[in-house]
């Protein structure tokens, strides 16, 4: 670690994870130090913030931030409400690339008007070659889906509404 507690190493490391798995961001934390890397859509990783628990705050030149909102997203939402604001918004738990099926070819998981409960699987993220499985939060009817097969996601980004 430098000085300010802030290792330049890591950074590179978490860079290169970025561009080995086409990430699009990672964050991670580490004894009272939280960096978080994010690609821009025409240059390579570049360290975005950088916070260490103690006062010093460590940040890279601004960096423009990633479109917001998913075009599967502003296509779902007309004028009307943002379906990703809806209180029944299943929020994605980590950066990654969502799959709505369990296998190239096979049913998705979910369809809009699906009755789903509490547990069952809604989505696969797969972050660093872990398939993780996004159960659903709550019981209810599946009123929109918001992304598409493979598509990158964020973290907290929404993937589906469920009502």
């Amino acid at each position: 670690m430098s000085q300010s507690g802030f290792d330049t190493k890591l950074v590179k490391d978490l860079a290169r994870i970025l561009r080995d798995t086409d990430l699009s961001e990672i964050e991670v934390e580490n004894e009272g130090v939280r960096v978080r890397v994010a690609r821009q859509a025409s240059a390579g990783p570049q360290v975005v913030h950088a916070q260490v628990a103690a006062p010093a705050v460590v940040a890279a030149p601004a960096a423009p931030a990633a479109p917001a909102a998913p075009a599967a997203a502003a296509a779902a939402a007309p004028a009307a409400l943002d379906p990703a604001k809806h209180p029944g918004a299943v929020a994605s738990p980590m950066v990654g690339t969502v799959y709505t099926q369990p296998e190239p070819g096979a049913a998705t998981f979910i369809k809009v008007g699906d009755s789903v409960k509490e547990g069952q699987q809604l989505f696969i993220i797969e972050a660093m070659k872990t398939m993780n499985p996004v159960p659903s939060p709550k019981a209810g009817t599946v009123t929109a889906i918001l992304v598409h097969d493979a598509q990158p996601v964020e973290y907290g980004e929404a993937l589906c509404v469920i009502e």
